[in-house]
This record gives structure tokens, C-alpha cells and sequence, in this order.
């Protein structure tokens, strides 16, 4: 088997497997609070131990425009086209699982499908982008009410996670713990899969509730949540007690934000917190809160543009006094995505991460920065 590309060194904490639209994404919040959410939970607490994977209906071609569109974190792994295509990455840099590829395509053949279902007058197809090369031995899915999708026998998402967690075990990196989450009917076989977690968010389609009143209603480790998408998935981390499930976005005073030991993870994600209502004037201009960022930084940290440009982060700090205000009455997020640590010394760190900015719907990575914290 080859190796999975997995920047792990051992078993994941957790692994998240989590479907999309309406699961981790809501569609009918336009703020995406609950989303912003858990990517300061996720950042804050979990990347640096655990594994977050998209398990999605959606292909390549129109999962692209979800990210430009949402405030998505960069999964480790990308389950796409109902399972038919293994992903490792989810951003620009995404690597294909051809052992899966090469699995699926034995005794396959899609032209026969096409053929047969040509028959049937009353479906038509989904766009030609929608149509994979594994998407005669078959299985029928139907979800969300209007997709009827044709796959291999051995194909959807959950048989795409049975395949990635049998790789994790060979190369004995099984992690601890398993949370599947999903909305419709594609979700289901995740939920069959034993030892893992589960959780269906509040607003689940029929289809989906009555796969679950008839098979598994009765399992302790499935919950129907009663949040929506992203908040039912933060939920469903408390109620499973798998980690932290209260994200630092709750808090209006970061000085109750604490932890049981610091982490630069936390830091890093609270002073862009502090950073975006700063900009959207939500806290007053005062010099004393600039001041009181300071001592979270080493004093002669160097915060490192992409382009190059070193500046003395406390440097860098005393400039957002110019900046305050500057996004009043807009749309305007932040956050950070693939945050790293390496530890560079018995207080100090290097945190190397990509930060978002999301300003009436428009979207760009703004940086990639290693700085240096204070333990």
C-alpha cells in the first residue's frame, strides 16, 4: 500500500469526517457564524493532532466554487463524487489515492450504465462536470430528494472511509476516535460503520431520518443533533466528550478565554478574532488593548511576509492602531486555516499558517506567516 501523504507522524486524536452542504455548510446563513465557529474551535484545538476530512456529493470542478464561495478549512483529505474519488489536501494541492482509483475501475463499466439508464425517460442527467469516471456490479444512492446517483458496488463515502481507515491501520495510524456527520441520504453509510461516532445535524432531510429511525436510532453512538450543520457538528464533539467544544468566536472577552495549558494555536486564533472586530470597530480604539497583545509575542519575534518582508512583530502590532474602523458596517471575517507549530525552544514557538479574509463575499488568503510566541 502506499503511503497515505499524511503529515501526521502517528494516530489522529480525532478524525472528522464531515459531509458538506448542509452539514458543515449552511446555505441559508449568509453570516456562515456557525461555520467561522468551528474553524476557530478546529484551528484552535485540533489541527495539530487530528485529521479533518470532507466527505462531499460534490466533484472536483464544483467543489472549487464552494471554497471561494465559504469559509472553508483546507481538509487533510477530500472525499468527493459520492466516494468515487479519494483526495489527499482540499485546496490547490490535492494529491489522488490511485490504489482507490484502480480499485474501483475492476470490472466497471460505464457505458453499460448509461446505456441502461438511457431507458428511463423520467431522469436526466447531472451536468457533465457531475459525471465521474466512477459515478456490473453497481449501487443506487438517492439523496436530497433529486440525486440518483449510479456508482460501483464497492463505492460511497462510507466504503471510501472503511478503505482509508484500513490504510490508517496498516500503517498503524488508526486514530482514536472516528465522528462522522451528515444531513441526506448519501451520509447513511457512514453512520453504518462500526466504531465511529455520529452525528446527523438538526436540519437532516426524510431520507436521511428514516434511514436512521429504522437502523439506528437505538445506538448510543449516534446523536441527531439539535443544532444546525456546523453548530450540531460542535455539539456532537461535547456530547461524545471528544475535545473541546466551546470555539474561541464565543466569547466576547477573550480574557475569559482560557485554556488549561497555553497553546500558540489559541493565541494565534484569538488575536485574529481580536484583529477583525478591531477592524470592524466592535472594540473601542484604545492603546491599552494593542499594549496587552504584546506579551503574547517572543520580543524580538520576526513576523515573515509570503513576499519576503521581515518585521519585528510588535512592529506589526503597533500598526493595527491605523486599521481600526477601517471595515465598520461591512461583512467582514477572518481566519486561519493549516496552522502549524514547531517548537523552536523551551518558551518559544515558529507558527507558520494561511489567513483568510472574507469582506462582502469576496474572498483572499491574505498571508502565510511563521511568527514566534512566548510560551
Amino acid at each position: 500500500m502506499m503511503n497515505m501523504n499524511c503529515r501526521l507522524n502517528g494516530p489522529a486524536r480525532l478524525m472528522l469526517v464531515s459531509d458538506l452542504d448542509y452539514t458543515l455548510v449552511d446555505h441559508d446563513a449568509p453570516d456562515n457564524l456557525s461555520l467561522l465557529k468551528f474553524n476557530a474551535l478546529w484551528e484552535s484545538y485540533y489541527r495539530h493532532d487530528s485529521l479533518l476530512v470532507f466527505s462531499t456529493g460534490r466533484s472536483p470542478i464544483t467543489y472549487k466554487p464552494l471554497r471561494n464561495q465559504k469559509p472553508l478549512l483546507t481538509p487533510d483529505i477530500t472525499i468527493m463524487s459520492v466516494g468515487t474519488e479519494i483526495m489527499y489536501g482540499g485546496g490547490t494541492d490535492m494529491i489522488p489515492d490511485l490504489g482507490w482509483q484502480q480499485f474501483l475501475s475492476h470490472r466497471w463499466d460505464r457505458a453499460v450504465v448509461v446505456e441502461e439508464t438511457n431507458q428511463f425517460p423520467q431522469l436526466t442527467p447531472q451536468a457533465e462536470g457531475e459525471q465521474r469516471p466512477h459515478k456490473l456490479d453497481v449501487k443506487i444512492i438517492y439523496s436530497s430528494g433529486i440525486a440518483l446517483d449510479v456508482l460501483p458496488k464497492g463505492a460511497g463515502k462510507g466504503q471510501a472511509l472503511a478503505y482509508l481507515l484500513k490504510k490508517f491501520k496498516f500503517e498503524e495510524k488508526l486514530p482514536h476516535n472516528t465522528l462522522v456527520c451528515g444531513d441526506s441520504g448519501n451520509d447513511a453509510e457512514l453512520f453504518s460503520l462500526p466504531q465511529v461516532y455520529g452525528v446527523m445535524v438538526s436540519n437532516a432531510q426524510e431520507e436521511l431520518l428514516q434511514w436512521y429511525a429504522e437502523n439506528v436510532s437505538d445506538n448510543p453512538n449516534m446523536l441527531h443533533a439539535t443544532e444546525r450543520c456546523a453548530a450540531g457538528i460542535i455539539q456532537a464533539l461535547g456530547h461524545f466528550h471528544l475535545g473541546p467544544n466551546v470555539s474561541p468566536r464565543d466569547f466576547k472577552d477573550f480574557r475569559k478565554c482560557k485554556v488549561e495549558m497555553s497553546s500558540p494555536a489559541h493565541e494565534v486564533v484569538k488575536f485574529f478574532l481580536f484583529y477583525e472586530r478591531w477592524r470592524r470597530a466592535e472594540v473601542e480604539k484604545s492603546e491599552e488593548y494593542i499594549q496587552n497583545l504584546k506579551p503574547v509575542f517572543h520580543s524580538l519575534g520576526i513576523f515573515v511576509h509570503p513576499s519576503g518582508v521581515e518585521l519585528p512583530i510588535h512592529q506589526c502590532i503597533d500598526s493595527l492602531a491605523g486599521l481600526h474602523g477601517d471595515k465598520q458596517g461591512k461583512q467582514f471575517w477572518t481566519w486561519v486555516d493549516r496552522l502549524l507549530l514547531v517548537q523552536i525552544g523551551s518558551n518559544a514557538w515558529l507558527v507558520k499558517f494561511n489567513k483568510w479574509e472574507l469582506c462582502d463575499n469576496e474572498r483572499q488568503c491574505c498571508l502565510t506567516s511563521p511568527d514566534e510566541f512566548e510560551g
